[in-house]
């Protein structure tokens, strides 16, 4: 590449001999078939080497292939193509009086990526991202073309597949009715005598926020479906004015708040899909852990806030039901999140980040694989018992490992020592 070529945080620069931005399916398919090693950069959000294909790689955009979004009103799906963004995905379920079942906090990520790194939005009873996925279709590493369906016995590993399975050229997802969602934010809810269930579940989607300076949350966004009860939240303030998830950033590219009613899709996620909700000066790292658990890793960061608060922009706390991707960081089981928004500073985010891994260690926590993190392979075969399912389906579809970088490797060696 002539230029380098960077992720969103511009922590990462790709080291692939080549970048390209295929205009066709078929120049996909000879362009995989032709090469030795592939990975898709998708839309930048991560924070990890795992978009990276190596130096004798191809990187691969498909943000020139045409955006395909088409509903099956009747069915309640759509076909989306594998560079379309959630944003341009919503506006156009909107048209339709359709919607997703939940959003992440940014509408700024393609569908695809996320789906392939089990990236969710929040709420006790809504699942991951990929859980609305019911087709895949991939072009493999022959560059041929596969479907897989929601019923066949390799569905739940061709999912949250983190690339390693091909390229994912479309995806079908499940849709709902379309639903008005209201966003109210309060202050100050003290971590003693938290009642996390209590909390969690007062409304659709509940995200808590804290910067670690003090015990207990800055923040708390609850946002309702208006077709469900007005919640009543007396353990903390109504919030006086609009606020940013990152204490002293302004509101303005935040989604609106104080109750005013608005389609789902610009009120679930955090920030407003017309604006960039920051410039990418930072790292993240997220932690999903079983839901029970909650109250006790609470605690267990809150005793390390001295180590945690010199690199922490903002912490966010959120909820995940359980799914049934092999690889999905809530596989099997009902789930509390843990992100951290951390200073873009590598060098010193890193002993942070495995002083934050050590807290908790003992919840069986599983990182986001698009985050910055340093769970080693062996613990990754004990938290995801599906692993060793998953680097067979690989060897099966990709056996020559055309897409198989060194972050994917890793995490198959885990699975197939197991």
């Amino acid at each position: 590449m002539t230029d380098s070529v960077t992720n969103w945080a511009g922590n990462i620069t790709y080291t692939a001999g080549e970048l390209h931005r295929p205009r066709s399916l078929d120049a996909l398919r000879s362009l995989v078939a032709g090469s030795a090693a592939v990975r898709v950069l998708g839309s930048g959000h991560s924070f990890n080497g795992i978009a990276d294909p190596g130096p004798e790689g191809v990187l691969l955009s498909l943000s020139a292939l045409p955006a395909e979004v088409d509903v099956d009103t009747a069915a309640r799906t759509v076909r989306v193509g594998g560079g379309v963004r959630y944003a341009e995905l919503a506006r156009v379920m909107h048209e339709h009086r359709l919607a997703l079942h939940n959003m992440a906090s940014l509408p700024h990520i393609s569908v695809a990526g996320s789906v392939a790194t089990g990236t969710h939005g929040s709420g006790v009873t809504n699942g991951s991202l990929a859980s609305a996925v019911r087709e895949v279709e991939l072009v493999t590493a022959d560059g041929s073309a596969l479907r897989i369906a929601r019923g066949e016995d390799r569905f739940d590993g061709a999912v949250t597949a983190l690339g390693a399975l091909g390229v994912v050229t479309a995806l079908t997802l499940d849709l709902e009715p379309g639903f008005t969602v209201e966003q109210h934010v309060f202050t100050e809810l003290p971590l003693e005598g938290l009642d996390f269930e209590t909390v969690a579940a007062t409304a659709y989607s509940v995200s808590l926020f804290t910067d670690w300076r003090a015990p207990g949350f800055r923040q708390v966004w609850l946002k309702r479906r208006t077709d469900q009860p007005l919640p009543d939240f007396p353990w903390a303030a109504p919030a006086t004015e609009a606020l940013h998830p990152v204490p002293g950033m302004p509101a303005a590219n935040c989604t609106r708040q104080f109750g005013v009613p608005g389609p789902w899709h610009r009120r679930l996620p955090h920030f407003r899909a017309e604006f960039t909700p920051s410039s990418g000066a930072e790292l993240q790292s997220e932690y999903l852990l079983p839901r029970p658990f909650a109250l006790d890793a609470l605690r267990a960061l809150d005793a390390i806030r001295a180590t945690v608060t010199p690199v922490l922009q903002t912490c966010e706390v959120r909820t995940v039901a359980a799914d049934a991707q092999w690889l999905s960081p809530a596989y099997g089981r009902d789930t509390v999140a843990v992100h951290f928004t951390w200073v873009p500073d590598t060098a010193a985010v890193l002993p942070v980040v495995r002083r934050v891994e050590e807290a908790l260690d003992d919840f069986g926590a599983r990182p986001h694989w698009g985050k910055v993190f340093t769970v080693p392979a062996r613990t990754l075969r004990e938290r995801y018992p599906r692993l060793g399912d998953f680097a067979a389906l690989a060897r099966e579809l990709d056996p020559a490992g055309r897409f198989r970088n060194a972050f994917v490797r890793g995490i198959m060696e885990s699975g197939e020592a197991s």
